[in-house]
């Protein structure tokens, strides 16, 4: 299958090959357009459905006989384009190649643990994907980063690599061992490798010379990282090395075996492929690190190519709802990169376009939980499917829309049933509903309402998914300065015409197109696309005059390299372009940007290329509001993107309508309003011009598209559907409890804390907050409870209203209009000092008092104190932790007090041994960010109020914490019922102690019958001398933590949680100690082990590692802090998962390769310590081993626990091993560190931390009967969910997670 000419004037053909379809678009050599869906499994009727629609039209338009079952001759085709899964279900349900891993010595375990942050902040139960890899080999080698600060005496070979950095070869391939070692790995059956050493981004000289060996030896895929991605991270760069060599031999198979079914075997025959990055390629050139979104791309260049316009310059949301999820888009005349994304739990290093995905499907299921409505994320997949499946599944969303008549069975395919050919099943759809809405009906009943009907509640759940959908849409658009509703609604896929009108009523847009090739656009947008070919190399220079000499040749030969490939491909210079990227950033952050210079031409300043610096500068501004003055920009990558223009168009219209639009048929379809008289039309039955006033709706061969009332849809010259959105009738809202309403305010109101939070990132300027996203936006009721919290912070739970309900208290009417307080006092709410919370009061005109308020917490990196960071190991006093906040007026009349906040973040200079805050003006600009970010709920929450009126928006505020308060009741008799008929009480009892010997008791008394209960920490030791103190704020937090985690499901985050417990906390104890008490390592530590004791006493799950293991090394130039995972407790049904973060923190480590990059270490290991977890039917999770080699003199400080008393197994279950921190001196000797400790190192020290284990649950004799497994023992990861997370907008999420 070499790139050949394409032979003009044959047949045509843009496939895409989806897990449960098979879309074809085809033009014929007459110029005629053919269509085609298939079944892509039929193995009863056809090996490949590609070859069979190829087949079949060519077949049914030459007349001419193409039996099955011989090859395919391909002489009248010009060429075929091809989307497919393959890839991304190999990923999916880890069915790829057989692979090993080869990377660096003492890395072992680094793409297990990865950035060590789990993925479900409040899943006791930690679900990560299984590895892509099942051996290891380690590689005796190792280069390290030149450094000139470096005084460590080491013999070493001087390297410059690929961006002309130096590097140091401390040690060669041992190639003897790795032979020997690659050796067993073949005779295994193993013939994949991915390849990941150390810094080979810029010096690939050890990977390539590891490939050499390997494939000398017979391996038939070898993935070096160096290739496949030369981007610094090894952690990302070594998940995509993995994917490629996963992935690239299960598509070369696909394509072997499609190949086959052709006459010599398509070698004459142009074929390409669509990568992630929306261009195709030659199939020789495919692979897998590039092949994840090779069919959703082809959907994004469909509408791409046919929506936008470029007089309008108007951009487009793609909006593809399928089965089980729906993805959203953005294209505004260029597409949208990522350049990092995770998905099943892979992050890939590649180009890929920006799509997102949500849980919101045409099978997402629907359940009535605690009083509200709530659809997905489970979803019902292909199989079961929905219950008019027939095919005994759950109620979902595909359902509510039959029984609300918007489905039609007799225009659905009949291929249900047992026979495969019944229509959808009304009937038993009715039914179920039936069932769910006594159940709605019992509760809306208990609170006063009137009972709803079948339809009601359908319609209920329809306008609850519409919403769901609504919220990635406002962030993918807001998190980038652009406004939701100056867009134009795309929609394509099966299930999105349903649903169109009514999201974009709610998103403000007016708009909404529809292709009339929408329900097999991806294929379409394969005929539409052109031909890729990229280059990218990193770079490490500064954009600036005496680099642009450099810059300029490195672009041209990447250029040329681009050109060369495409004329190879059968391009004629005029048919080819190329675009220049400059992966750029301000030097000292971690916010790069993928920048290209259209628009932006060539200055007798800039690069020969283009005025990138200008282009960085716009964008910058657009996406985060602001530009640093005086910082200079570093070019990362450089990256240039070859296009031969090849795209296919379809230009044909249909006839113009010749009379008024003729209905087939009126049926009564449901609405908000009601019941409407609606007529149905067939849309190949309409013409050009033809207008649809709604209600209506249009059925299509792939979809049904409704027309609500108040739009209008026309048919264009084309055949294609655009629909003008009306305002449409406003439904009143009482006051009085609505469930349905109750479901769209929780997300309104979540909506909010989230926007809060895209415009806090925004407009911050430090790594903290912009990057690492350490923040918190809230939004609470009049009396200062808490209505909604995004991200879901564990150590912010609930801690932020405690700081509110202070201010309420302390200040009282001088609460004024304009003012803005800043706090973060343990007494007043705070978690700990660098936890900077402002709130902001909002009144209304004619009320006295505010009606609400809105509040943002952020950890600043340094507020002052006695060591840099405010995090100090020996603090004993908190005004040795930095500066001190009770209710600091921020901001007075609408004036922000500069001077005033100024004076106070200095003031801890004043005490002997302490500075003021060395970060002032990110402090400042921080605190600007974070009183914009509460005016932008305050807007928010305003515009909620024009809509609604401020009785219902209080109303709601009150009707969301009562709802949170129902699930926890809902719990606590569950849990009450069940303890009695274990232990016949309703009493449960735990406790633990800290290092220091210092006791956390816990009584809880729960009342089964009104699903209450007290928590009584009335036995806990006194406040200590040092810092373990843990504010009140923390265990409120901890108890937030635990009982969301054992619920089990979503529930509003809020005051309500609360509600139904009453805390016993004493004065002047560990957990409530007097106001100048030192709190640092409460907040780190002790929060841990609140947690441990509060699951204890509900048996829920043995110890976690019960530590952060805090790690900080510094000297007056640099500062560095970290935190290390260990071992996750077993539970009643799980094994600890190994090497991840528990409980109150989930923040992510930095990668090996940009520490080494920043800071003077080496660090010499990081993996697992095996068998550390323990034992039991369950075992806890290992673990690890982390040791770093210090480059120069440096202070280090260690701020752990658990290194006296081990983390508690459970009903039999062992203890895990506790942690141990060493220090490995250059002379020999090896000295134990305690927990907490501050020591000077040398140049050639090491520090060795051993990080604890997770206790095991169960006894041991249990474990074979209850799948239990070997201590030490990786274990094989539970099924992923039923829909694959993606985009930027889930990268944001997992970064939020992660703080």
């Amino acid at each position: 299958m070499a790139a050949k000419e394409s032979k003009s004037g044959g047949f045509q053909f843009a496939i895409d090959r989806g897990g449960t379809f098979t879309d074809v678009w085809s033009r014929c050599p007459n110029g005629k357009v053919r269509v085609l869906k298939l079944l892509s499994e039929d193995p009863l009727n056809y090996p490949d459905a590609p070859r069979e629609a190829i087949r079949r039209i060519i077949q049914e338009e030459t007349g001419k006989a193409r039996p099955a079952k011989e090859p395919l001759d391909t002489s009248q085709v010009e060429w075929i384009r091809m989307g497919t899964t393959v890839a991304t279900n190999a990923l999916l349900e880890r069915k790829g190649e057989r692979t090993a891993l080869v990377i660096t010595q003492g890395f072992r375990d680094l793409l297990y643990i990865g950035n060590q942050a789990r993925p479900n902040i409040f899943d006791l139960a930690i679900k990560m994907p299984e590895e892509l890899y099942e051996e290891v080999v380690e590689v005796e080698e190792r280069l390290a980063v030149h450094r000139d600060d470096c005084q460590l005496a080491r013999p070493h070979k001087d390297l410059t690599g690929t961006t002309g950095e130096k590097l140091e070869e401390w040690q060669r391939v041992n190639e003897e061992k790795l032979r020997s070692d690659l050796q067993k790995v073949m005779s295994q059956g193993i013939r994949s490798l991915a390849v990941v050493l150390m810094h080979a981004y810029i010096c690939p000289d050890h990977e390539q010379r590891v490939g050499q060996i390997a494939r000398d030896m017979g391996f038939t895929q070898v993935s070096l990282s160096s290739e496949v991605m030369p981007m610094v991270r090894i952690v990302p760069r070594g998940y995509t090395a993995c994917a490629d060599a996963y992935l690239t031999p299960c598509i070369k198979n696909y394509v072997s075996s499609f190949a086959m079914g052709f006459q010599g075997d398509l070698k004459d025959t142009q074929v390409q492929f669509m990568r992630s990055d929306g261009g195709l390629t030659p199939v020789h050139a495919f692979s897998g690190s590039h092949a994840i979104l090779s069919g959703p791309a082809g959907g994004v260049v469909g509408y791409a190519m046919t929506t936008y316009s470029k007089d309008t310059g108007k951009p487009v949301i793609g909006f593809d709802m399928g089965g089980t999820s729906t993805d959203v888009s953005r294209y505004a005349g260029s597409y949208e990169h990522v350049f990092e994304t995770t998905t099943a739990g892979v992050t890939i290093q590649a180009p890929q376009l920006d799509i997102n995905t949500v849980a919101a499907g045409g099978g997402s299921m629907l359940f009535f939980r605690s009083g509200m409505f709530v659809v997905g994320p489970e979803s019902a997949g292909a199989h079961p499917g929905p219950v008019c499946y027939r095919k005994g599944g759950p109620l979902t969303i595909t359902d509510a829309n039959l029984v609300l008549g918007r489905l039609l069975p007799e225009y659905f395919p009949h291929i249900f049933g047992k026979t495969e050919d019944q229509p959808l099943d009304s009937e038993e759809t009715h039914r179920a509903f039936t069932k769910l809405t006594e159940q709605v009906n019992t509760f809306t009943v208990s609170q006063g309402r009137e009972k709803m009907s079948v339809e009601e509640v359908a319609m209920g759940f329809i306008r609850v998914a519409n919403e769901t959908m609504c919220r990635p849409i406002r962030a993918l658009t807001q998190a980038k300065g652009h406004d939701t509703s100056r867009h134009v609604l795309a929609c394509f896929g099966g299930a999105g015409g349903q649903h169109a009108c009514a999201i974009a009523r709610s998103l403000g847009m007016t708009q909404v197109f529809i292709h009339r090739y929408a329900g097999i656009l991806s294929a379409y947008g394969m005929a539409l696309a052109d031909v890729v070919h990229e280059a990218q190399e990193p770079c490490a220079l500064v954009y600036n005059a005496g680099d642009f000499g450099e810059i300029d040749s490195r672009v041209d030969r990447l250029k040329a390299e681009c050109v060369t490939k495409l004329k190879q491909q059968g391009f004629p210079s005029e048919r080819i372009e190329t675009q220049v990227f400059l992966h750029l950033r301000y030097h000292g952050t971690d916010c790069a940007l993928m920048v290209p210079t259209e628009n932006f031409p060539a200055t007798s300043t800039s690069s020969r290329h283009g005025d990138f610096m200008a282009a960085f500068l716009e964008r910058y501004k657009t996406e985060f509001g602001f530009t640093l003055q005086d910082r200079h920009v570093t070019a990362d990558d450089v990256r240039v993107r070859g296009v031969g223009r090849s795209a296919a168009c379809d230009d044909s219209h249909v006839d113009k309508a010749s009379g008024p639009a003729v209905a087939e048929k009126r049926i009564p379809c449901y609405f908000d309003d009601g019941s409407k008289d609606t007529p149905v039309y067939l849309l190949g039955k309409l013409g050009a011009g033809h207008r649809i006033e709604g209600p209506a709706i249009i059925i299509d061969n792939n979809s049904t598209i409704v027309v609500e009332p108040f739009s209008t849809a026309e048919i264009t010259h084309s055949g294609d559907i655009s629909i003008t959105v009306g305002s449409g009738k406003v439904k009143d809202v009482d006051t009085q409890l609505d469930a349905i309403q109750l479901s769209i305010f929780s997300h309104r109101f979540m909506s909010i804390a989230e926007q809060m939070g895209r415009v806090l990132q925004r407009t911050s300027i430090s790594t903290n907050i912009k990057e690492r996203l350490d923040f918190s936006c809230a939004l609470f009721g009049p009396d200062g409870g808490l209505v909604a919290n995004a991200p879901h912070i564990p150590v912010h739970l609930g801690a932020m209203q405690e700081t509110v309900q202070y201010q309420m208290r302390s200040l009282g009417d001088e609460l004024r209009d304009g003012d803005v307080i800043l706090s973060n006092h343990p007494l007043a709410g705070g978690s700990h000092l660098p936890d900077l919370t402002v709130i902001t009061p909002v009144f209304y005109v004619g009320m006295p008092r505010p009606v609400f308020y809105v509040a943002s917490r952020g950890h600043h990196a340094d507020i002052g104190g006695i060591t840099p960071g405010s995090m100090p190991p020996h603090s004993t006093s908190i005004h040795q932790e930095g500066a001190v906040f009770k209710s600091f007026k921020l901001v007075k009349g609408g004036v922000f007090q500069e001077e005033a906040v100024t004076a106070a973040l200095m003031e801890p200079g004043k005490i002997e041994g302490s500075s003021g805050t060395r970060n002032l003006q990110d402090n400042l600009s921080d605190l600007r960010a974070q009183v914009a970010a509460n005016q932008k709920g305050i807007r928010l929450v305003s515009e909620l109020m024009e809509e609604y009126s401020l009785p219902v928006v209080q109303a709601y505020m009150s009707h969301i914490q009562e709802n949170a308060e129902v699930a926890v009741r809902d719990m606590l008799k569950e849990i009450a019922r069940k303890t009695r008929l274990v232990t016949g009480s309703t009493t449960l009892t735990s406790t633990d102690q800290m290092d220091d010997g210092s006791n956390i008791s816990l009584t809880v008394n729960i009342n089964e019958k009104e699903g209450t209960a007290v928590f009584d920490f009335s036995e806990t030791g006194y406040e200590v001398h040092g810092n373990c103190n843990a504010p009140r704020a923390v265990t409120l937090s901890g108890l937030i933590y635990c009982l969301r985690s054992m619920v089990g499901h979503d529930i509003p985050l809020n005051q309500g949680c609360l509600n139904p417990v009453k805390v016993i906390i004493p004065q002047g104890s560990l957990l409530q100690p007097s106001e100048h008490a030192a709190v640092v390592g409460g907040n780190v530590l002790t929060s841990q082990r609140v947690v441990d004791v509060i699951l204890r006493a509900f048996e829920a799950s043995a110890a976690s590692q019960g530590c952060m293991n805090n790690i900080t090394f510094g000297d007056k130039t640099l500062g560095y802090y970290e935190t290390v995972a260990g071992g996750a407790g077993a539970g009643p049904s799980w094994h600890g998962r190994s090497g991840v973060h528990t409980h109150m923190t989930n923040t992510r480590i930095t990668d090996p390769e940009i520490l080494e990059r920043r800071y003077p270490v080496v660090l010499q290991c990081f993996h697992l310590n095996p068998g550390t977890g323990g034992g039991g039917a369950f075992t806890g999770g290992d673990g690890v081993i982390r040791e770093f080699l210090f480059r120069k003199p440096l202070t280090l400080s260690v701020l752990t626990e658990r290194r006296v008393f081990a983390p508690y197994g459970l009903q039999g279950g062992e203890d895990g091993q506790r942690g141990c921190n060493l220090m490995i001196y250059k002379d020999g000797r090896i000295i134990r560190l305690p927990s907490k400790t501050s020591i000077n190192t040398s140049p050639g020290d090491v520090f060795r931390l051993e990080t604890p284990g997770g206790g095991g649950f169960g006894g041991p004799d249990s474990a074979a009967a209850n799948g239990g497994e070997k201590r030490g023992v990786k274990r094989k990861a539970p099924p992923l969910q039923t829909y694959v997370q993606r985009g930027s907008l889930y990268q944001y999420q997992l970064g939020q997670e992660s703080a």
